[in-house]
């Protein structure tokens, strides 16, 4: 059973860069079952996906975000992380990693996510 857990600064100060990580446990990062998502709930609003890295490390990013984001590994911990840089208080959201059995845009799509982590941007 893969199981994910975020971790990160809680509070962001604007126009600083957002960094989180996602520990990975019972999966391997690598190998080609999952692809990782980082997805984000905005108070009040829906799921949006933000992007995903596949197990041979390519990346994919929502058109909205591409210029502000950026998604990388390190294999030897298993783990992925999120940049995003430039935030606004419009950035403060619930942020999740996730993982499903292709690469999709659709949150509804990932089976597997972490427990979530609220990030506040403010000055």
């Amino acid at each position: 059973q893969v199981q994910l857990q975020e971790s990160g600064p809680g509070l962001v100060k604007p126009s600083q860069t957002l960094s989180l990580t996602c520990t990975v446990s019972g999966g391997s990062i690598t190998t080609n079952l999952y692809a990782w998502s980082w997805i984000r709930q905005p108070p009040g609003k829906g799921l949006e996906w933000m992007g995903v890295i596949a197990y041979d490390g390519s990346t994919y990013y929502s058109p909205s975000l591409k210029s502000r984001t950026s998604i990388s590994r390190d294999t030897s911990k298993n783990q992925f992380s999120l940049q995003l840089s430039s935030v606004t208080p419009e950035d403060t959201a619930v942020y999740y990693c996730a993982a499903s059995s292709a690469i999709s845009v659709r949150p509804d799509d990932y089976d597997y996510w972490g427990p979530g982590t609220q990030v506040t941007v403010s000055s």
